[in-house]
């Protein structure tokens, strides 16, 4: 089986600068698993990672798409997989990082999203219906549907209960169920996945810490710019945290201290599902950034190690 190392956790946590540390020693190439570093235009909401921060070390799924292009699991699925393939054929071993739990376990477990057509006239009718009502609307739809799935997808996130509630329209199954399947698939891969974690306070004040530094950085007028380039709040780039909060803003719906306040308070709420999901997942290997005084060198190094053993490395 081919070789994988998946390094994620939390946001804020400090996977960037550790990914960069693994990978300049296993001669490995980093896949984004992240769903807004996809995006060009937005560099200061999603965190991402600077020419500089990169030390000549190869990344992919960065900075291919324009905010208005359509981003999801199975085009995350295809680029991801295209991608690997060339690192494969290098010789070098590919390290999946980011913090979309969903896009790892759609990589990791190689999961069939293509079972069932897009009916796109009801996904229209979805839309609409969210547009109009909001999409707790639409979640409590999807309560009575299929509860499990209303109980992993926040319902503020749409696009994941639009998907849910077509899959039940088109298969009589439940997407929950579907997934219990796909999940206990075997892996084609010999991974090793690690979960980055910290103390929730310290973890906290990174988030806050981070969300001050944006500010400074200039993430209200990256945001602005966005709205120059005709980007709109119904487009999925622009749901992302940081983006929809400060449109809000812009578009006097919020003033800026409210703005920040919701950001900080949503970032730290997001970290928490991030890890509620990393804990359901299989086969994760946990590592506490306290308990190794907070040296990426050390843990990069406890990370080889385990790599080595499974015959990763």
């Amino acid at each position: 089986m081919r070789p994988l190392i998946v390094l994620t956790g939390p946001t804020a946590v400090g996977k960037t600068a550790l990914s960069i540390a693994l990978a300049k020693a296993v001669k490995g190439e980093i896949v984004s698993a992240d769903s807004m570093q996809v995006y060009r235009h937005m560099d200061i909401g999603s965190a991402k990672i600077t020419a500089e921060e990169m030390q000549n070390v190869p990344h992919h799924l960065i900075d291919i798409l324009e905010p208005w292009e359509e981003f999801h699991v199975v085009r995350f699925q295809e680029l991801a997989r295209e991608a690997l393939e060339g690192i494969y054929e290098r010789g070098q071993i590919p390290i999946l990082t980011g913090g979309t739990g969903f896009y790892i376990q759609a990589i990791l477990k190689d999961v069939d999203f293509t079972e069932n057509g897009e009916d796109l006239t009801y996904r229209r009718e979805l839309e609409q219906l969210a547009k109009k009502e909001g999409s707790g609307y639409l979640h409590a739809l999807l309560e009575q549907a299929d509860p499990k799935s209303a109980e992993a997808i926040h319902p503020n996130n749409t696009k994941r209960i639009i998907r849910a509630l077509e899959y039940y329209r088109q298969t009589g199954e439940p997407i929950s169920a579907h997934n219990e399947v796909q999940k206990k698939k075997a892996s084609p891969y010999n991974y090793a996945y690690f979960v980055l974690t910290d103390d929730r306070k310290h973890l906290y004040d990174r988030i806050d810490l981070r969300v001050d530094r944006m500010l400074a950085d200039g993430l209200v007028e990256e945001v602005r710019h966005l709205k120059e380039l005709g980007c709109t709040r119904d487009m999925v780039s622009m749901q992302g945290l940081g983006y929809k909060e400060i449109l809000a803003y812009l578009d006097g719906e919020l003033s800026y201290e409210e703005a920040v306040y919701i950001l900080k308070r949503d970032t730290r709420h997001f970290a928490k599902r991030q890890l509620t999901w990393f804990k359901r997942e299989q086969d994760v290997i946990w590592i506490d950034r306290q308990s190794f005084g907070y040296q990426d060198d050390k843990i990069s190094e406890y990370m080889q190690e385990i790599c080595r053993n499974k015959g990763i490395l």
